[in-house]
């Protein structure tokens, strides 16, 4: 963690820039061809790693992948064949925990991002994904390691990664900057 007299911004993206740096690139390809490979992606993430989960099922819908989010009416069941990604930076999210457990049930390859190696949802998921980062699990005393609050340094880099996936994605499946320009919405 580095001092409160650096500048916050140059800290901040510091961080990130080093918990990217730790993410092991041959599992960012592995479960890129997962999901390239998917019959239909079903995704979901609580709070703010909520807000990244379907930023990155956009980007998955816009690349002309089958993509839900849990929640929507329109989420199709799962099955074999099918994709269920979740985020839980600390891993022991009730809810995220359930629905792997679900997802497992029906026949799904449960794919999890994590910041905890160790955790019950790690121990569920059939492949994870680790971004080493501070989440609130880890986010008070001795075991605090960014100037950012809470989970926000996991939750910035789920931003970062999904976007370089999206670059993976859009290699593996051919997907054209047009094509992809054409599936976003016009309705704003």
């Amino acid at each position: 963690m580095s001092g409160n007299n650096e500048n916050p911004i140059k800290t901040a993206l510091g961080e990130l820039g080093s918990v990217l740096a730790r993410v092991d690139e041959s599992r960012i390809d592995a479960a890129c061809k997962m999901l390239a490979d998917a019959r239909q992606i079903v995704v979901y993430g609580c709070g703010r790693e909520a807000l990244q989960v379907k930023g990155f099922a956009m980007r998955l819908y816009h690349l002309g992948l089958p993509v839900s989010v849990v929640g929507d009416m329109n989420t199709p069941p799962l099955g074999t064949g099918d994709v269920f990604l979740a985020s839980s930076g600390p891993g022991e999210t009730s809810t995220v925990l359930t629905l792997m457990q679900v997802a497992h049930d029906a026949g799904a390859i449960n794919l999890l991002l994590t910041a905890q190696p160790e955790s019950s949802a790690a121990k569920r998921a059939d492949f994870s994904l680790v971004v080493p980062a501070q989440t609130m699990a880890n986010d008070q005393g001795t075991k605090k390691t960014s100037v950012l609050p809470m989970g926000s340094v996991f939750e910035g880099a789920l931003f970062l990664l999904f976007e370089v996936m999206v670059l993976k994605l859009r290699d593996l499946t051919g997907a054209a900057p047009e094509a992809m320009r054409a599936r976003h919405t016009n309705m704003e």
